[in-house]
């Protein structure tokens, strides 16, 4: 077991110890182990038994635990109350804004068990009648059930795209020599996946003669000319079956979304599929340029390929640089030298590091003094590692109000402001434009950070007006992130063509909070090509020598140079 899981298993002991009303030191002990084994520099695994007792934070009965899940992959307390605690309880537990003690109290008091149970309570006003719940709580949990429940069957890109990929080769190998290829949404890097639709030019009969002899395969449903299974009983995989000579046909026909579909059927280029050889030759024979997979949205693409005008969308190759992470200063896993040094060898040539702000007090933010203390530390770094640089960033918080949480004689000591919301998201539209509009009129706001707060298949953003918005950032000089954790990818795709309009910069920005967290360009980079950004329109493609002149020549022109 590595650290991840052994404190995840303390962290879900201790909400299981507080649902069942167990003592709470001992509930709250096991949180805190939980807490500081997540923030540890090395394995549990990797250090010597007697050392794990002399850890910080880590006790006899942590410690014991500990030991037992190092050398058993078993946790004998854990399946205890696993054991006691019904399933419908257990799923009851993800649902944000309901925390032990209400859970509790509704499985005590109401006799809940279930989700479906409580959506019912929800309904019949039953929440309101116990102590510490009211309506705006109530309304709350059932929105926060509804949204589980329409998502619960839906996976994020990053979650599937290595099992899609390996299904394609899969595949591929146990058909051949007939063709087979990934389509529909997955092939269109569509950030949220339903199913993964794959098309083989093979008899309905044969494919599911092949693919019942793949381990984890369960076939749920049969059409005429597709299959549907269930891959390890949570995955929804779609066969489209054809003829070797509609292989090409179909293949367009599945991959476009609908709109693209409706779109290019309507100027007549249904015509152009009968027995084509090839999606090139469809695409030439309509008299358009080849369209690639991930843009067949039905935007702006079909007048973009018949103008021969289609972008030329970047590729990951073509980020220079990291912007937006976060070291150990605040609440990032590395060092700002570790971090610097690990940007440098990937062949980035600098490293924006934004810390939390010090209102971002449960992330560690920081106050003024270690900022000041954090840009000696920069300085220095530079020094060593040029001509890698690391400039000086904040991740201010924006507040109620709409100000960020530094005085005006600290955020002129930056490099960049990247200006976010992470408190009291639950906002009206009215107030949350508010908020971020006075954000993006300081003019010490470089770039709007996740604009709208929200976490895939967790949680709405709150509403923003996007036109207004992206606007009010063109009219500010402010840049957009599209945040690249696969979780958030906010600013959405489908805003960036009008960005692009308004000649609006994007940064394809990690939030990166560990080294690793590098890594999630890749899945920001897929959602700027759909919507047709190119390594001109983002700003973390420049170089370390044209940002710094975009940043000096911006501080000029607002009049923030000393």
């Amino acid at each position: 077991m590595d650290n991840y899981s052994i404190a995840d298993n303390f962290s879900l002991l201790s909400k299981l110890m507080d649902i069942h009303g167990e003592n709470s030191f001992k509930a709250k002990s096991f949180a805190s182990a939980a807490f500081t084994i997540e923030k540890l520099p090395s394995q549990l695994k990797e250090t010597p038994k007697d050392e794990i007792f002399r850890i910080k934070g880590i006790g006899e009965s942590t410690g014991k635990s500990i030991l037992e899940m190092l050398e058993t992959q078993e946790f004998s307390l854990l399946n205890h109350y696993l054991e006691i605690t019904p399933a419908g309880i257990l799923e009851i537990m993800k649902i944000k804004g309901l925390g032990p003690k209400k859970i509790a109290t509704i499985w005590k008091e109401l006799e809940v068990e279930s989700m479906g149970e409580l959506l019912y309570a929800c309904n019949e006003n039953r929440l309101m009648l116990l102590k510490g719940f009211g309506a705006k709580t109530q309304e709350s949990v059932r929105q926060n059930i509804e949204f589980y429940l329409s998502n619960r069957h839906r996976f994020l890109y990053a979650e599937v795209a290595n099992i899609g990929q390996q299904l394609e080769k899969q595949l591929q190998q146990l058909m051949a020599p007939a063709a087979v290829s990934l389509t529909g949404a997955f092939r269109r890097n569509s950030i949220i996946i339903d199913e993964i639709e794959v098309l083989i030019a093979a008899p309905v009969e044969i494919v599911a003669t092949q693919l019942a002899t793949l381990p984890g395969f369960e076939l749920t449903d049969t059409n005429a000319d597709n299959l549907v299974w269930k891959l390890d009983e949570k995955l929804n995989i779609i066969t489209h079956c054809c003829e070797a000579i509609n292989f090409y046909p179909k293949l367009f026909t599945t991959t476009g979304s609908p709109a693209f579909i409706d779109q290019f059927n309507a100027a007549g280029g249904a015509a152009h599929l009968h027995n084509a050889p090839s999606e090139e030759a469809i695409f030439s024979a309509a008299g358009m340029a080849f369209i690639p997979p991930f843009l067949r949205e039905g935007i702006n693409e079909l007048t973009q390929a018949r103008q021969q005008q289609l972008p030329n969308v970047i590729v990951p190759g073509d980020v220079k640089g990291i912007i937006h992470s976060h070291s150990n200063w605040s609440d990032g896993e590395s060092s700002l030298e570790e971090m610097a040094v690990a940007a440098k060898a990937q062949g980035f040539e600098y490293l924006v590091i934004s810390d939390h702000s010090r209102s971002a007090f449960y992330a560690n933010g920081l106050h003024i003094e270690r900022v000041l203390e954090q840009h000696a530390e920069i300085d220095a770094l530079n020094k060593n590692l040029a001509p890698f640089r690391i400039f000086k960033s904040i991740e201010s918080d924006i507040l109620n109000d709409g100000t960020l949480d530094y005085p005006d004689e600290i955020l002129a000591k930056f490099d960049m402001v990247i200006a976010s919301v992470h408190s009291n998201l639950k906002m009206t539209e009215d107030k949350a434009m508010a908020r971020l509009l006075k954000a993006i009129e300081n003019p010490y706001t470089t770039i709007l950070g996740h604009m709208t707060g929200r976490l895939l298949l967790s949680r709405n953003g709150y509403p923003v007006d996007h036109k207004a918005i992206i606007d009010a950032c063109a009219a500010n000089q402010v840049v957009i992130e599209l945040n690249a954790h696969p979780r958030r990818l906010d600013i959405d795709w489908t805003w960036l063509p009008y960005a692009i309009e308004k000649n609006v910069l994007i940064s394809i920005d990690p939030d990166a909070h560990s080294i690793h967290g590098f890594n999630d360009i890749n899945y920001g980079t897929l959602a700027a090509q759909k919507g047709g950004i190119t390594k001109a329109n983002n700003l973390s493609s420049y170089t370390v020598d044209m940002l710094n002149n975009y940043l000096q020549q911006r501080k000029q022109q607002k009049n923030l140079l000393p």
